[in-house]
């Protein structure tokens, strides 16, 4: 389907600078996937965490269903992600590392499934996301020029 979202965390790239990139599928509940189809998703402050040889999704809300019947879900249940156990390895012991965490960066549809991309990610000082911003707002402004021009 082309009319299927691709739902973006903006927040993360705000707050912190992606040194690696993984592709991960979900454990879900029909409901929860009809929610992400109309795209019911809150990244909020969502994080990765491994814990017992696994890897969960931990702050992220699919809201509920409005029309899923009988069934009732925790919109913020931890969902599992679907990772091999060499990722899931590297991972936990990159999160270790002081100042490096993994974070969800998009949710999108591949081949009817549904793939969350995440990130290993530094977090950002404060002066750091200033420079981003106005480095973005200079890219900007030049771009507005060139075009009427």
């Amino acid at each position: 389907m082309a009319d299927t979202p691709r739902i973006e965390n903006r927040k993360a790239r705000q707050y912190y600078e992606f040194l690696e990139f993984f592709e991960a599928g979900l454990v879900l509940t029909g409901p929860e996937v009809k929610s992400i189809r109309s795209g019911q998703v809150s990244f909020g402050d969502s994080f990765i965490e491994c814990r017992e040889g696994e890897a969960f999704v931990a702050g992220m809300r699919i809201a509920p269903y409005e029309r899923g019947g009988y069934v009732t879900q925790d919109p913020d249940r931890p969902k599992k992600l679907l990772l091999h156990s060499r990722e899931i390895a590297l991972l936990a012991s990159r999160i270790e590392q002081k100042g490096l965490t993994v974070v969800p960066v998009k949710i999108y549809f591949k081949q009817g499934k549904i793939k969350m991309e995440i990130a290993l990610a530094r977090g950002r000082k404060l002066h750091d996301q200033r420079e981003e911003l106005k480095r973005r707002a200079e890219a900007r402004d030049v771009e507005r020029e060139l075009a009427r021009g």
